[in-house]
């Protein structure tokens, strides 16, 4: 019995590859996992894994994040802390430094307002 996360992963999967406006079998093709898979997933009747919501999210040019929240692998709060560190560290106007800086101030803000950042939490 499919789980209401997986329904609503489902659905947003339908409308993210009709707005791209890709067939079934064309996802298929460019992601590598099966038709008759990809369909199971839309309906709501299988749980993908990450490697193929990653695979999914590279096709249909969208956020693999936000596929691991609709899928109930990663929280709300996690993502937006993924997506926030991938803006900065994607930004062409700061050089490599100036990344790492900028990121040490996020993760220190962070901390002062009692957030674990997830390099934190591998270290204790």
């Amino acid at each position: 019995m499919a789980s209401l996360n997986v329904g609503n992963l489902g659905e947003y999967l339908r409308e993210q590859r009709r707005s791209a406006q890709l067939s079934l079998r064309q996802l298929a093709d460019a992601t590598g996992v099966s038709n008759p898979y990809l369909s199971q997933i839309e309906r709501g009747l299988r749980k993908p894994s990450a490697e193929v919501l990653q695979q999914v999210a590279k096709a249909l040019r969208i956020s693999a994040e936000t596929l691991y929240v609709r899928a109930g692998i990663l929280d709300e709060k996690e993502r937006d802390e993924l997506e926030t560190r991938a803006v900065i560290l994607a930004d062409p106007s700061i050089n490599e430094r100036q990344k790492q800086v900028l990121l040490q101030i996020y993760e220190s803000f962070r901390k002062e307002n009692g957030f674990e950042t997830p390099s934190q939490a591998d270290t204790d």
